[in-house]
């Protein structure tokens, strides 16, 4: 019988994680962050699922690397890719990474705290989905519209 768990991502300060879910070479994940953002530090682990069913290891930074096989490591469902990302923002390598013919799925782009729901069977583990921050509090108003607007201004992404 199946069963659910979740498992919590342990995403540090100032970086981003990405939950993915795809059949690739780690090195063209690699390739498509660093030729995104030159000077992007990143770490990339891809949980095999089949043959030796290794956790493969990619990218540029010790600290994301390690934390990107901690976190596959947890989640241990087969094909699943976890990155994470500092000095640049997900939005910057987004659709360079959903643009590999490879990528079957991005569950999440974050900062935020996350849960893994993985279910479990005989044949293995999948992720089912993400749980991605909290639920809202309210509805925005004019102040917040206007500091939204300034942040994503600040970082590039409007102009103005």
């Amino acid at each position: 019988m199946p069963h659910h768990q979740a498992s919590g991502l342990l995403v540090p300060a100032r970086a981003h994680a990405f939950a993915l879910s795809l059949r690739a070479d780690t090195l063209r994940v690699a390739e498509a962050v660093a030729g995104s953002v030159p000077g992007a530090k990143f770490g990339l682990a891809f949980c095999e699922s089949s043959g030796e069913c290794l956790v493969r290891v990619e990218g540029n930074d010790e600290e994301l690397r390690g934390l990107a096989v901690k976190n596959a490591l947890a989640i241990g469902a087969g094909h699943s890719f976890i990155l994470f990302l500092r000095d640049c923002f997900p939005i910057n390598v987004l659709n360079a990474v959903k643009n590999l013919q490879e990528v079957c799925s991005i569950y999440c782009a974050t900062a935020n705290p996350a849960e893994v729901i993985i279910a479990e069977s005989p044949a293995g583990r999948g992720i089912m989905g993400v749980i991605d921050g909290a639920k809202p509090k309210g509805v925005e108003g004019p102040d917040g519209i206007a500091w939204r607007t300034g942040l994503l201004r600040k970082f590039g992404y409007k102009r103005g």
